[in-house]
C-alpha cells in the first residue's frame, strides 16, 4: 500500500490559525477535530485500516507558516504489523515550521508487533523562531509478545544547522537492543524535544529519565520502562504546560 498525506496551517492574520491543506488516504486520514487551542488548530491522525504492513510506504507531510500554531495528535496507537513477506513498511514524516509558527506533535504510541520489520523516517526543519515540541513513543512487542524490528531515524534542525541527530534500532536484528547499552531490558521508551523560544516545562527527571539540553535553543528529554505506564508518567511533566499534552494515565489502544 502507498499512502500520502499533508497537512498545511497559516495564520490568518488575525491572531488565529488556517489550514489551508488537510488531505490523505488511508491510512493516513486526518481530522480536524475539537475546539482552537491557543489560537492554533488542532488536527488528529486517524488510522483508516490496519497497519503499517510489511511493504506499505507511507508519507506525511507537515507545514506550518509564519503565525501559525498546529497540533497534531493521533486516535489510537499505530500497530506495526508482519504481513506478507516484502520489504519494510517505511513511515516518512517531513514537516517544516517557519518563523513564528508552532508545531505540536504528540501521538498515541508506535507498537512494534512481533514479526513486523518497520522503519520510521522523520525530517523537521524549524526556522529561527519558530517552536517545535516532538515526542514519539515506542512501545516494543505487544503482552506477552517478542518486538518486531523497528528503526527511528529522527533529524531536527534549527535555523540552518543539526539540533538532533538520533537513530534506534529494537528487534531480532538489532543485537543487544534490549541490554544495557540501548533499554536496559526495558519495554518501552520515549523522547521529546523541543526547540525555539518556547522551551520544555521543567520537571525532575525519574530513575528511568534524563533531561539535557542541545546545543542550540532546544532540550531533550528521554525515558524508559517496563511499559508505557512508567514512560509516560515520566515524560507528561514536561509536556503539561502545553495544551495538547496527553493526561496521565490515558488509556493506550494496542
Amino acid at each position: 500500500m502507498r499512502a500520502e498525506a499533508r497537512v498545511a496551517a497559516e495564520s490568518d492574520g488575525r491572531g488565529g490559525t488556517r489550514l489551508t491543506t488537510l488531505r490523505g488516504q488511508s491510512p493516513l486520514l486526518l481530522r480536524r477535530t475539537g475546539p482552537r487551542a491557543s489560537a492554533g488548530v488542532t488536527v488528529h491522525l486517524v488510522g483508516g485500516a490496519a497497519g503499517p504492513l510489511r511493504g506499505d510506504e507511507l508519507r506525511l507531510e507537515i507545514e506550518v507558516g509564519p503565525g501559525a500554531r498546529l497540533e497534531l495528535l493521533s486516535v489510537a496507537a499505530q500497530l506495526a504489523l508482519p504481513g506478507r513477506p516484502a520489504p519494510a513498511s517505511r513511515l516518512t514524516i517531513t514537516a517544516t515550521v517557519a518563523a513564528g509558527g508552532t508545531l505540536r506533535w504528540l501521538p498515541e504510541p508506535l507498537i512494534a508487533a512481533a514479526g513486523c520489520d518497520h522503519v520510521a523516517i522523520t525530517r523537521v526543519t524549524v526556522e529561527t523562531g519558530g517552536s517545535l515540541l516532538w515526542r514519539d513513543d515506542l512501545v516494543c512487542g505487544r503482552h506477552g509478545e517478542d518486538s518486531g524490528d523497528f528503526v527511528a531515524d529522527t533529524l531536527v534542525r534549527y535555523g540552518g544547522s543539526t539540533l538532533y541527530r538520533h537513530e534506534l534500532a529494537v528487534g531480532p536484528r538489532a543485537a543487544g537492543w534490549s541490554g544495557p547499552a540501548i533499554l536496559g531490558g526495558a519495554r518501552a521508551v520515549g523522547t521529546v524535544v523541543t526547540a525555539g523560544p518556547e522551551s520544555m516545562v521543567p520537571g525532575a527527571a525519574g530513575p528511568d529519565a534524563a533531561v539535557m539540553p542541545l546545543a542550540g535553543p532546544g532540550m531533550l528529554a528521554t525515558a524508559t520502562g517496563a511499559d508505557i505506564r512508567h514512560v509516560r508518567a515520566a515524560l507528561d511533566p514536561f509536556c503539561a504546560g502545553h495544551p495538547t499534552a496527553r493526561r496521565p494515565g490515558a488509556p493506550v489502544a494496542a
